[in-house]
């Protein structure tokens, strides 16, 4: 059984001689282009890294100019809201000044015109009172003066009492 486990010398010299010609030509043939394979997968590996990383950055970046954009929105928003709150409290308050206005116009109009149909109510009431006193004048001194001697006694006393005397 020795024999079996001891190699013989000239086996040991040609597998070794195999071995380290195998190894040259896997040095020269296989390691380069393992070598370059995998410096080239480090490369690409480490680009799309630093590609991750930019992107990583222009997303936050896009992130902060967002979060910016919204605020000013919402600051044009809180200002648009205002200046319409504003302006709606202006129409209102010149509507209501306005509608003061109108009504102390036509509550002017109303006076002047309740003060022009009084004054003609007035005349009117004159004219019918005078009217009715001379008619009821008219009356007493007809039914008084039928006689001519009333009428030559009240000539008289005229006369007498006039200022020209």
């Amino acid at each position: 059984m020795g024999a079996l486990l001891s190699p013989a010398i000239g086996t040991i010299f040609w597998s070794s001689i195999a071995f380290v010609v195998v190894l040259l030509l896997l040095k020269k043939m296989a390691w380069g282009p393992i070598l370059t394979a995998l410096s080239e997968r480090e490369a690409s590996i480490s680009e799309a890294l630093n590609a991750a990383e930019k992107a990583r950055q222009e997303m936050s970046s896009l992130q902060s100019d967002n979060e910016r954009l919204l605020q000013d929105a919402r600051v044009e928003r809180d200002r648009l809201v205002q200046e319409a709150r504003d302006m709606a409290d202006k129409i209102v308050s010149d509507a209501k000044s306005q509608a003061k206005e109108e009504a102390s116009r036509e509550v002017a109009n109303a006076r002047q015109a309740i003060e022009v149909e009084r004054k003609s109510a007035v005349a009117k009431l004159k004219a019918e009172v005078a009217s009715l006193s001379i008619d009821i004048a008219e009356q007493v001194l007809r039914s008084e003066l039928k006689e001519t001697d009333k009428q030559q006694a009240l000539v008289r006393k005229m006369i007498d009492e006039s200022p020209l005397n």
